[in-house]
C-alpha cells in the first residue's frame, strides 16, 4: 500500500537560496512513514498497547530537485521486503508541479519496549502494511560506507536532554547536526549535499559523551560518531554533492 501525504515548506526548513535544508527533508520522510504507522496500528501513539517500537537502521536519500520556501510537497511511502526482522521504507517527494524532487529508502526493524530486543515481524504486521515491490533505488543495495582507518578532525559532544526521543535516545535527525558541524568550513560551504547515506549502529543515550570524526574520502564527506574512547561505533554518514 503506498501511502500519500502533504506538507509545506515553513521558514525553518530553509537554508542557502531559500532552500530546504537536508534535515528538514528527513523530517519529512520521518514524519509521514510515521503517520502511515499510525494508520496501521503500530505507531507512536500504539506502542503502549502493542510494546512495539520502530527503530531506524539505515538511510539513502538522493536529492533530484530541491524544494523552496513555502512550496506545498506531495510524499508517498511504502514498505517494501518486509521479512523476519527488517523492513524497508521507500520514499518519493514531488513539488506543487509534480516534478520528482527526491527519492530515499531506509531500513527499520520492530523493537520489543519491554526486552529492547528486534522482535520478528508476525503476518499481521506484514498484512496491514500491505508491502509494495517498487523500489526507487532498483537493483541497488543500500551500500556499506567504508569506515576511514584515520580521520582528519574531530570534535566532542555530550548528549542534552533536547537531544533525546520517545525511545530514551537521542534522536535520529541530531546525527546530521553532528556531522555538519565537524566538517570543514570549506567543505560545510559546499552544502546543500544532494546525497546523504546514514548508519545507525548503537544507540546513544542522555549524558553520553560522543567524538565526532571526519574524514575525506572517495570525493565524499565521511563522518563517523563514536563513544567517548572510539571503540564503540554509534554511527557512520556519508555527504556527497
Amino acid at each position: 500500500m503506498i501511502f500519500t501525504d502533504k506538507a509545506k515548506t515553513g521558514i525553518k526548513d530553509i537554508g542557502k537560496n531559500s532552500k530546504i535544508k537536508n534535515k528538514s527533508l528527513l523530517e519529512i520522510l520521518e514524519n509521514i512513514g510515521s503517520y502511515h504507522s499510525d494508520k496501521v496500528g503500530y505507531g507512536a501513539l500504539s506502542i503502549e498497547e502493542t510494546k512495539l517500537s520502530w527503530i531506524l537502521l539505515e538511510w539513502k536519500l538522493k536529492v533530484i530537485k530541491r524544494p523552496t520556501y513555502g512550496e506545498i510537497l506531495t510524499i508517498n511511502t511504502w514498505g517494501r521486503n518486509m521479512e523476519k526482522f527488517f523492513t524497508f521504507r521507500d520514499y518519493e517527494l514531488f513539488d506543487e508541479n509534480n516534478n520528482l524532487c527526491l527519492i530515499a529508502t531506509s531500513k527499520w526493524a520492530l523493537v520489543n519496549i519491554q526486552t529492547g530486543k528486534i522482535a520478528r515481524m508476525t503476518d499481521d504486521v506484514i498484512k496491514k502494511y500491505d508491502p509494495e515491490e517498487k523500489e526507487v533505488f532498483p537493483n541497488e543495495s543500500i551500500e556499506k560506507i567504508k569506515i576511514p582507518e584515520s580521520f582528519d578532525d574531530e570534535l566532542t559532544y555530550k548528549v542534552t536532554r533536547r537531544d533525546i526521543d520517545l525511545n530514551s535516545h537521542m534522536h535520529n535527525l541530531y546525527y546530521l547536526d553532528l556531522a555538519y558541524e565537524v566538517l570543514p568550513e570549506e567543505e560545510f560551504n559546499k552544502r546543500p549535499f544532494d546525497n546523504i547515506r546514514i548508519t545507525y549502529k548503537k544507540e546513544i543515550k542522555l549524558g553520553d559523551t560522543i567524538k565526532c570524526k571526519y574524514k575525506k574520502q572517495d570525493n565524499k564527506n565521511v563522518i563517523v560518531i563514536t563513544n567517548e574512547d572510539g571503540k564503540i561505533i554509534h554511527s557512520v554518514i556519508s555527504l556527497e554533492n
